[in-house]
């Protein structure tokens, strides 16, 4: 596998699945999409027991599609590795794309495009030509994270509803990060995991993330697994995430089930794995919270020049988002790390747990990066698209913004391309010693 499959793709895949193994596999429409596409679901097995498996909760993390269907394949094949892929004790049900009108608006921007460097290892992938094709919707508009924002998406109450029917002892969300390493969220411990995601990351190249925006305060019980604190406990939540309990994410802990956020990078960074304190912490957040809102204010101060010939956000999907970015999250993202700062400035020796490590930092400088390189690559589709006439000299000012913080973060993170099938064998392996583990805790 040398690519990411298409969500189109992918369906077609699961329906040979279901020809070529007709009394395993099964594929149904579990909704439809707030445009009307389906949502649909792959089966394969007929146990009691189920592990819900969610690909594309994000259009902007294609690896998912990819090992939805690996393992489908394995569980129709009749691999039992271990009693979790015997298709007599657990069914797999597999969502093969969640938000199937995010994936259309981040396909479409491969559309044309000169190069398929997000597509083929072999290319040479770049971040400037990831970042110029792929979108990301607001999180009012990402199924797993609008119920945190008190918003009911079709999508997510599709979702719901399976969690409801099947009430999985497993459910496993496919993202992949730009940048960094793998890690795993889990809403509940499974010991037995660690062991396996670190031998499969360290077969494959790919370094461990100690640390991670997303799970800043969360309970660390091994290397690059965390695990969600009480939904209550929001001091410990990373900001925006107050309201995590009803998200999809939660929703199979009334059922007595675990979800694992299985992360796999597009690029990794040794840096994600470096545990040596860094040096004069405080001094790099804080220059790490500036860099977020420079560029932050000069993709805005680009944005306030189009708004006059730009589609209207409520048309638009890119727009929203770059609306979005501008009104107040790089502001949010910057002073979340506020308490940070002050935990290293209080840090007295290399051995003072609230010594900040190299990996730790890296993370943060990963997140400073992306989002000012993202708001710019949405932006810049929109003034390719646009025929008023002031629209190329705009794109030429900040396509040149663009270029070089995405030039720069590749040299400040070390990055290095994991080949596609690299990234699915991890993730896969991964959710099977997922299922492997819930399962045991189960008996």
């Amino acid at each position: 596998m040398d690519r990411y499959p298409t969500v189109a793709e992918v369906t077609e895949s699961a329906r040979r699945l279901v020809s070529r193994y007709p009394g395993a596999c099964r594929l149904r429409r579990i909704g439809r999409s707030r445009a009307g596409r389906p949502i649909l679901m792959l089966s394969v097995g007929h146990g009691p027991r189920h592990v819900l498996v969610v690909a594309g909760p994000h259009p902007d993390e294609p690896v998912g599609g990819a090992t939805a269907l690996t393992l489908a394949e394995q569980v129709a094949r009749g691999d039992r590795l271990f009693a979790a892929t015997d298709p007599a004790i657990v069914t797999w049900d597999i969502v093969l794309c969640l938000d199937p009108d995010g994936a259309a608006v981040s396909e479409a921007g491969t559309e044309g495009a000169t190069t398929t460097a997000t597509l083929t290892p072999t290319a040479n992938p770049t971040l400037r030509s990831y970042y110029r094709t792929t979108y990301r919707p607001i999180a009012a508009e990402q199924p797993e994270w609008a119920p945190i924002v008190s918003r009911q998406l079709p999508e997510s109450r599709a979702l719901f509803e399976v969690i409801d029917d099947l009430r999985p002892f497993l459910q496993c969300s496919l993202h992949c990060t730009d940048v960094g390493g793998s890690w795993v969220q889990l809403t509940r411990d499974l010991p037995e995991l660690a062991a396996p995601f670190r031998t499969s990351a360290a077969e494959l190249g790919i370094p461990l993330q100690h640390g991670t925006y997303d799970a800043l305060y969360w309970e660390n019980p091994s290397p690059a697994i965390y695990v969600l604190p009480a939904p209550a406990n929001t001091a410990r939540l990373a900001a925006g995430s107050e309201n995590i309990g009803a998200s999809t994410w939660c929703a199979p802990l009334r059922y007595g089930g675990v979800t694992a956020i299985v992360e796999v990078p597009m690029w990794a960074s040794d840096l994600a794995e470096d545990l040596s304190p860094y040096p004069d912490a405080e001094h790099a957040l804080r220059d790490l919270a500036d860099l977020v809102l420079d560029g932050g204010r000069q993709v805005t101060a680009v944005l306030e020049k189009a708004r006059a010939f730009l589609p209207p956000p409520q048309d638009d999907p890119l727009r929203r988002v770059v609306e979005w970015m501008a009104d107040g999250l790089y502001d949010m993202v910057a002073t979340s790390w506020e308490p940070l700062a002050r935990q290293a400035a209080a840090a007295s020796a290399d051995d003072d747990p609230r010594r900040l490590t190299t990996a730790q930092v890296s993370a943060l400088n990963i997140v400073a990066r992306r989002q000012p390189i993202r708001a710019a690559g949405l932006l810049l589709r929109l003034l390719q698209a646009s025929d008023d006439t002031s629209a190329p000299a705009l794109y030429r000012e900040l396509d040149e913004l663009f270029t070089a913080w995405c030039t720069d973060a590749e040299e400040a993170l070390q990055v290095r391309w994991v080949p596609v099938h690299h990234q699915v064998e991890h993730q896969a392996r991964t959710v099977l010693a997922s299922a492997e583990s819930a399962l045991k805790a189960l008996r």
